[in-house]
């Protein structure tokens, strides 16, 4: 049998005798070198004890041979012997040359037997190692193939994972705005009652200034009443005269606040819709 490498760390061999192809992989090349050394090793150590028993057995056919040859004191008693002699003499040598030869015979036999299973043998081998190539060419192709297709599938991943990394920023800045949203809402709940209680007190201004037409007229009345009394009743009525010009001065003073307080409300008012309605566009 021989031994064959078919890759870095596969071997095989054959045995003709049972149709099987036999197969070893190795951890390390080393390993596959070691083991076809000894492999050859031991196939040499066969084929040497084969043939020193094939010697040994020629050896011994050949001293079989020269014992049984007729020396000279043997010859001519055998010349001048009958033909009975003859044969009883030279019979055994000759059944054993011929017994030598049928072995020889057989073993030639035995021998192209031999070559011709191990050149099927070589054959199978020669196919099994193109086969093994075959695969492993096939093989190899695969595993570029899933290379490339292990390649593309990191890329993707990474460009996946730069896509959530994005995602969630954007989904933070989504959360962010909810919640700036959220406080807008609540400023503007807080300027609305605001506005709602200015516009209340607005009102109560309101009511207010349509009372001063009637303080007024009841000014004037006083007026016109303290001067018609003013002819008759001159002295009598002097301190009335002076509580009233006062009172009229002290209701003309708050007239004149309450006036100013009414324009700083309304101006307030409206510097407040105009911030509240900036305030509307901006969110």
């Amino acid at each position: 049998m021989t031994f064959t490498k078919t890759s870095q760390k596969f071997g095989q061999w054959a045995d003709s005798r049972a149709n099987t192809v036999f197969g070893l992989g190795f951890s390390s090349e080393q390993q596959l070198t070691k083991f076809a050394e000894k492999f050859q090793e031991v196939k040499e150590a066969a084929k040497l004890a084969r043939d020193k028993s094939q010697e040994k057995i020629e050896t011994s056919s050949n001293h079989s041979q020269v014992s049984h040859l007729p020396t000279k004191s043997d010859t001519p008693s055998s010349i001048n012997g009958t033909d009975d002699e003859k044969a009883s003499c030279a019979g055994p040598a000759d059944t054993h040359l011929k017994s030598e030869n049928d072995k020889l015979k057989i073993a030639l036999t035995q021998s192209a037997a031999n070559v011709k299973k191990w050149e099927i043998e070589l054959q199978t081998l020669r196919e099994s190692n193109a086969r093994l190539t075959t695969a492993l060419q096939e093989s190899a192709a695969s595993a570029e193939q899933w290379k490339r297709q292990f390649s593309l599938c990191r890329d993707e991943n990474d460009r996946l994972r730069h896509k959530i990394d994005e995602l969630e920023e954007q989904c933070s800045e989504i959360n962010r705005e909810k919640e700036k949203n959220t406080q807008l809402k609540r400023r503007i709940e807080e300027l609305e009652s605001e506005l709602r209680e200015r516009e209340t007190e607005l009102k109560d201004l309101r009511k207010q200034s349509e009372i001063i037409p009637q303080l007024m007229s009841e000014c004037e009345y006083v007026s016109e009443k303290l001067e018609v009394r003013a002819g008759n009743t001159s002295t009598l009525m002097s301190t009335d005269i002076e509580e009233s010009r006062y009172r009229q001065r002290h209701l003309k003073v708050e007239l004149k606040s309450f006036l100013e307080v009414l324009d700083g409300k309304i101006d307030d008012l409206h510097d407040f819709r105009r911030g509240l309605s900036k305030l509307g566009a901006d969110n």
